[in-house]
C-alpha cells in the first residue's frame, strides 16, 4: 500500500453526530512549578500550575530516579462572595487568637505589636455570639469556601500562614487573574536519594493529553520555602523567622510588588556564592516584558546596610552574587523583580552557601577523541583544572561541573570538533603582528583586556570560499565578538557582529559572529576578532573556526509533546537550520519507533526552513506516554549525513519575539477513541501545475457521513487553495490549486488538510440570528506536493 493511502483516522471525522456535539478541545499547558526542584532523597508536595488540568491523573518527570503522584485538582479561582469572605475572616480570627494565645505561654511572651494585635482579636470575639444567634436563628447552612491551596488544612497553618491568607483574601487588592495559571494540580514527588542531579522535565497527563514540558531540578542542597510574609518590613505581630543555616536552596515565587527577604548567619571570610534561578525555570513570558522574570539580589548586613546588588550575570538575566564576608554576624538576602512586577510563574530558586562557582574555564572546547583539560577559575574551587569528555557519543556540544564533598559547582559549556585546533600566541595585535594559521584550524583564543585585538593570517587562493566563524556567547564566554576578513592591504572584504543561530532558543543576543568570503585573488587575508564592547578579560575566551565551508544542518521539532488519537494524524513543525551554505534536501525518519507509528511528508524541501508534517498514530492505544526519536539524513558531497532532531517548545516573548527553546525529550500519548478507517489514494507527491489545479480523492467505507464532511489547508503556502469538496463513490474528491504568480515552478512543500464539520447554533428563544460554528475535527496526514509546469 502507498504511503497516502495508509489507513489512519481522523478524530472521528466521519462520526459526524458525535463530532457535531464536541468542540475542539484545548490542550493542557502548563505554566509554573512550585517548587521548582526538590533535594535528592527528598518527598515533596508540588504545585502545577496552568490551565486545562482538570482531571490530572499521571505525572512524567524525564531521567531515573524520580516518581510523582496526582494528590489534588484546583479549579480557577472566583472572588470570594461577601458571605465567604465573612467565614473566612471569622475562621482566621479564631485560628490566629489562638495561635497568639500558645505564644503568649511561650518563654518571651509576645511582643508590644503581637499583643495590641491579641486584644483587638479577643475585644472583636465579645460580639461572636450576637453574630452566632443572629445565624442561628436565619437558619443559613455553613458557607463553603472556595477550593484553593491556600486554604486547605487551615487548622493547621501557623501564624504567618494565616497572616499571609489574610493578605492574599482579605486585605490586599488581588492582581488580574491570568487564565493560562489559574488551575492548579498538587503532586507528590518522591526522588531517590541517588538520583542524578540536574534539570529534568516534568509533565501532567490529563483526559486532554500531555502537557507541554517544565523544568523540575533535582538538587543537592537541603531546601526551604519562603514563609510569606517575609517583606522588608514587618509589621512587629508576627515573631521573627529564626536565621537559615548555610548552605541551603530557598524556594520562593513573586507577588505584585513583592519584596522577599531571607535572614542567615555567615562568618568572617566566608567566600559566599548567591545563585539565583528564575528565567532558567521559566524561559519566556508571552504576556510580560521583558518576557521572563527579571530576578535581583541584593545583601544586607544587620543594620540594614545594602552591600551588594546585582540583576545578572554577565549576559544571563537569572543573578549571582559573589561575596566575601566582612565579619561574623546575621545578614539578609532580598530578592524582587527588577521592576516590581509578580505573580504565580515568577518562581525562584537561590542557592546560598561556600559552594564551588567556576568564572573562566580556558580552552572553550576540543578536537574529538583528544584528551582536553581545561584551566579554571572561580569561587571556592579545589583545583584550577578540569576534564572535559570529548569522546564521539558527547555530540558536538558538551556539559562539564566540578563536583567533590557533596559539592557541585556550576554547569559549563564547551566544543567539540574534529578539525585541528592551535591556540592564540600573544602578542598578535596588528596586522604586521598577525599570527599565521594554517587551514582549516580552530583557534582557541581570549580578548585579554580593553583594546585588545587578535589577528590571524592565511594564505588563500582566488576563488576559494572561506568561512570564519566565532563560538564563544554559545559557550557561556561574555565575549561580544565582532569579525572581520581582510586582504593583504586591509581592505575588508566581509564584517559581523551578531549572527543569529536559531538552534540557541534561550538567547536572545546572538553575540557570535560569522563571515563568509569566495576570495578575489591569490594572497595572504587576515581575520581580526575583537570585543564589540571594547571589553576583555580572563574569561574573555574563544573558539575561531577558520577553513573552507562545512554544509550542514541541525533540526528542530515542535510541539515536544504530541496528544493524539489512536489511528489519527497529528501536525508537527520542522525547522532545518542550515550552516555554511547548505540547501539540499532533508529526509526524516522515525528512530526504533513502536510499531504503527508513520510520519508522513517526512522530508524537508531543499532550500526549505520549515515544513509541517504529520505523525500517525498506531490504531490500538497506547497505555502510556512514549518517546519517539527522529533522525534527519541528507547527502553532501557524497557522504551522507546523519542529524538528530531536537524537541523544542515554540515560545513567544514579550508579545512579539518567538523561540525555540528545546526539550529533553519527545513524548506522545493517546487521546481519545479510535476513529474509522480514511485514506489518501495518490502514490508519491500531488504535482500541481502551476497557474493549474489537480484533484485528489480521499478514500472512505462511510460514504454517507461524508456529506457534512468539510476541508481546509492549514498555514498553506500563498497562493495554494484547496475547493470543490465533492463526495464520490468510494469517499471524497477535493481540488488543490497553485496560483502560476506566487507559487514557482520546482517549489515543493507539505500540506496540512483540516477536517471540519459546521453546526448552526440558535438562540433559545429563537429571535437572535443563527450562527454557524466550524467544529474542527482534526487533520489528515502531510501530502507531499511540488509545482510542475503547466
Amino acid at each position: 500500500m502507498s504511503m497516502l493511502a495508509r489507513t489512519l483516522a481522523v478524530l472521528c471525522a466521519l462520526q459526524v453526530a458525535t463530532a457535531l456535539a464536541q468542540s475542539s478541545p484545548k490542550e493542557p499547558h502548563i505554566g509554573y512549578v512550585y517548587p521548582a526542584g526538590a533535594q535528592r532523597g527528598a518527598v515533596a508536595r508540588i504545585l502545577v500550575g496552568g490551565q486545562q488540568l482538570r482531571g490530572a491523573d499521571a505525572v512524567y518527570v524525564s531521567g531515573e530516579g524520580v516518581q510523582a503522584t496526582v494528590i489534588e485538582h484546583f479549579p480557577p479561582l472566583r472572588n470570594l462572595d461577601a458571605d465567604q469572605r465573612e467565614a473566612l475572616r471569622e475562621r482566621l480570627r479564631t485560628l490566629s487568637e489562638a495561635r497568639l494565645a500558645e505564644l503568649e505561654r511561650e518563654p518571651g511572651g509576645l511582643t508590644p505589636a503581637g499583643r495590641e494585635f491579641l486584644r483587638n482579636l479577643r475585644n472583636a470575639d465579645r460580639s461572636a455570639p450576637r453574630r452566632a444567634k443572629n445565624a442561628a436563628e436565619s437558619e443559613a447552612k455553613p458557607v463553603e469556601l472556595p477550593k484553593h491551596p491556600l486554604l486547605c488544612d487551615l487548622e493547621e497553618k501557623s501564624l504567618r500562614e494565616l497572616q499571609h491568607i489574610r493578605n492574599q483574601f482579605l486585605n490586599l487588592k488581588r492582581g488580574q487573574p491570568n487564565a493560562q495559571i489559574a488551575e492548579s494540580v498538587l503532586i507528590e514527588v518522591t526522588l531517590d536519594k541517588d538520583a542524578t542531579i540536574g534539570d529534568r522535565e516534568l509533565r501532567l497527563r490529563t483526559p486532554r493529553g500531555l502537557t507541554n514540558p517544565m523544568c523540575f531540578q533535582v538538587g543537592l542542597l537541603a531546601e526551604t520555602r519562603e514563609l510569606e510574609p517575609n517583606d522588608p518590613k514587618p509589621d512587629g505581630v508576627l515573631p521573627p523567622v529564626l536565621p537559615l543555616e548555610l548552605p541551603i536552596l530557598i524556594n520562593g515565587q513573586i507577588g505584585p510588588g513583592d519584596v522577599d527577604r531571607f535572614r542567615f548567619k555567615a562568618t568572617r571570610n566566608q567566600r559566599l556564592v548567591i545563585e539565583a534561578h528564575a528565567r532558567r525555570l521559566v524561559p519566556y513570558l508571552a504576556d510580560a516584558v521583558p518576557g521572563w522574570f527579571q530576578a535581583t539580589l541584593a545583601l544586607y548586613d544587620a543594620d540594614g546596610n545594602e552591600l551588594a546588588f546585582t540583576d545578572d550575570y554577565r549576559f544571563d538575566p537569572d543573578p549571582v552574587l559573589l561575596f566575601k564576608i566582612p565579619k561574623t554576624g546575621e545578614y539578609e538576602l532580598e530578592i524582587r523583580d527588577s521592576i516590581y512586577r509578580g505573580r504565580e510563574d515568577f518562581v525562584y530558586r537561590i542557592a546560598v552557601g561556600q559552594q564551588p562557582f567556576i568564572t573562566t574555564v580556558f580552552p572553550l572546547g576540543g578536537r574529538m577523541g583528544v584528551e582536553t583539560t581545561a584551566t579554571i577559575d572561580g569561587w571556592n574551587l579545589p583545583r584550577k583544572s578540569l576534564v572535559l569528555d570529548t569522546g564521539p557519543e558527547k555530540g558536538d556540544i558538551g556539559q562539564a561541573a566540578l563536583q567533590y564533598n557533596r559539592r557541585l559547582s556550576n554547569s559549563v559549556t564547551y566544543a567539540v570538533d574534529t578539525l585541528p585546533e592551535c591556540g592564540e600566541v600573544e602578542p598578535n595585535d596588528t596586522s604586521d603582528g598577525a599570527q599565521a594559521i594554517e587551514l582549516p584550524t580552530i583557534v582557541n583564543g581570549r580578548i585579554g583586556g580593553s583594546g585588545d585585538v587578535d589577528v590571524f593570517q592565511f594564505h588563500g587562493k582566488a576563488g576559494e570560499m572561506v568561512v570564519a566563524e566565532v563560538l564563544a556567547r554559545r559557550l557561556g564566554s561574555p565575549l561580544d565578538s565582532s569579525l572581520r576578513m581582510a586582504d593583504a592591504a586591509g581592505n575588508v572584504l566581509e564584517w559581523n557582529d551578531d549572527h543569529e543561530d536559531k538552534t540557541s532558543g534561550l538567547s536572545t543576543h546572538h553575540a557570535d559572529s560569522y563571515v563568509s568570503v569566495r576570495l578575489p585573488t591569490d594572497g595572504v587575508y587576515r581575520v581580526h576578532v575583537v570585543d564589540a564592547q571594547q571589553s576583555g578579560g580572563e574569561a574573555f575566551g574563544y573558539r575561531l573556526r577558520v577553513g573552507p565551508p562545512r554544509p550542514d544542518f541541525a533540526l528542530r521539532l515542535t510541539p515536544a509533546s504530541l496528544n493524539v488519537r489512536p489511528g489519527g494524524a497529528v501536525p508537527l513543525a520542522v525547522y532545518a537550520v542550515r550552516r555554511d551554505g547548505f540547501e539540499g534536501e532533508i529526509t526524516l525518519t522515525l528512530k526504533n519507533a513502536p510499531a504503527g507509528f508513520v510520519l508522513d511528508g517526512a522530508r524537508v524541501p531543499k532550500g526549505c526552513d520549515r515544513v509541517w508534517m504529520t505523525l500517525t498514530a498506531p490504531l490500538r492505544p497506547l497505555d502510556e506516554p512514549v518517546v519517539l526519536q527522529i533522525e534527519g539524513r541528507a547527502t553532501i558531497a557524497g557522504q551522507t549525513l546523519v542529524r538528530s532532531v531536537v524537541p523544542a517548545e515554540d515560545q513567544m516573548q514579550a508579545f512579539f519575539y518567538r523561540h525555540l527553546t528545546p526539550a529533553q525529550s519527545l513524548m506522545v500519548a493517546s487521546v481519545g477513541r479510535p476513529g474509522p478507517p480514511v485514506g489518501l489514494l495518490r502514490a508519491g507527491p500531488v504535482r500541481i501545475p502551476a497557474g493549474g489545479s489537480t484533484q485528489a480523492r480521499l478514500r472512505s467505507p462511510r460514504r454517507a457521513a461524508l456529506q457534512d464532511l468539510r476541508l481546509d489547508l492549514r498555514e498553506a503556502p500563498d497562493g495554494l487553495t484547496l475547493s470543490d469538496v465533492t463526495p464520490v463513490r468510494d469517499g471524497v474528491a477535493f481540488t488543490l490549486s497553485a496560483a502560476a504568480e506566487t507559487v514557482p515552478v520546482g517549489f515543493a512543500d507539505n500540506l496540512i488538510v483540516e477536517a471540519y464539520v459546521e453546526r448552526t447554533i440558535t438562540s433559545r428563544d429563537n429571535k437572535a440570528p443563527k450562527e454557524t460554528q466550524r467544529v474542527p475535527l482534526g487533520v489528515l496526514p502531510a501530502i507531499p506536493f511540488e509545482i510542475v509546469q503547466r
